[in-house]
């Protein structure tokens, strides 16, 4: 596990980056759930962190593609591949992203 920052310091509506050896983590606070992808847009080279949180949607800054928090997958064009899904918790008020975890529902 991975520690990200103290869950007061991510509070709805906004996003932490993690970065590791191999990859960027975001961890986004969507109205008070958290949610972790790879910062990466599968489209171009974008930072999904850059982009605006809608719900349990990110849309990426460069071309407008959203992808769900929740799947990781793409809900339209441009981007046709999903991002990664990581673990979350949270432990004794410290959020924590599990970066060897990849959700199902996504690629890996």
């Amino acid at each position: 596990m991975i520690e990200v920052c103290r869950l007061d310091e991510l509070p709805p509506g906004e996003v932490a980056v993690v970065k590791t050896a191999h990859r960027r983590i975001a961890v986004f606070n969507a109205d008070g759930e958290l949610y972790a992808v790879d910062d990466r847009c599968t489209h171009q080279e974008a930072y999904l962190s850059d982009g605006w949180l809608e719900g349990c949607l990110v849309e990426c800054p460069l071309h407008s593609a959203s992808f769900d928090l929740r799947t990781g997958r793409p809900t339209g064009p441009p981007a046709t591949g999903p991002v990664r899904v990581y673990a979350v918790e949270v432990r004794d008020g410290v959020v924590h992203v599990d970066a060897g975890t990849v959700s199902s529902g996504s690629s890996g």
